[in-house]
């Protein structure tokens, strides 16, 4: 299972080491022509939205990605990937809240249930929280009453960083999502 993982800025270098141990194999994105070669599926890693953003922009990455994202293609984002998705690509109908917890609590860790998983290991880095999800999307985790990671169609979105601890049920979650659209 081929996967590009985001290489813009920010996190992608975990994430690119938790889908090979999974025996996927990941690919960096850092150009348009990266897209050229078939994938199944697209990781956005955590970092600076707003840079990311840009990059995606001046890169002329926006709009490729965009028309994969519609046309199916699963894709996971973790943190500023969770906002990138929400509020620029509108890739899930969710409301996002960003660095949520302040300085003070921007960084923790902690273990909390997600859907078909269990009780996993969460790490957060001055996180994003989602306020509202609309119709059709599924909440995975909560913590706190603050709802941290979902699910819509081909779209898996977490507030944390699981590609940060020996975890790795939520990248296999994402592969298992791999390879039942066309």
């Amino acid at each position: 299972m081929r996967v590009g993982v985001l290489a813009l800025q920010g996190g992608f270098a975990e994430h690119i080491h938790v889908l090979r141990r999974l025996g996927a194999e990941p690919f960096e994105v850092r150009k348009v022509g990266d897209l050229s070669r078939s994938f199944e599926g697209l990781v956005i890693p955590g970092g600076e939205s707003t840079v990311i953003g840009k990059l995606l922009d001046d890169l002329g990455l926006f709009g490729p990605l965009k028309g994969l994202i519609d046309d199916g293609l699963p894709v996971f984002g973790t943190c500023a990937g969770l906002i990138l998705l929400a509020d620029r690509f509108r890739a899930i109908d969710i409301e996002v809240k960003r660095n949520a917890y302040g300085r003070q609590l921007g960084s923790f860790a902690t273990f909390a249930e997600m859907k078909g998983l269990g009780c996993i290991p969460m790490v957060f880095i001055r996180a994003p929280y989602i306020e509202r999800v609309g119709e059709g999307v599924e909440v995975l985790s909560t913590v706190s009453g603050r709802i941290v990671s979902a699910r819509r169609d081909n779209v898996l979105v977490t507030a944390f960083h699981p590609e940060l601890t020996s975890d790795t049920g939520v990248h296999r979650l994402f592969l298992g999502c791999l390879g039942h659209h066309h």
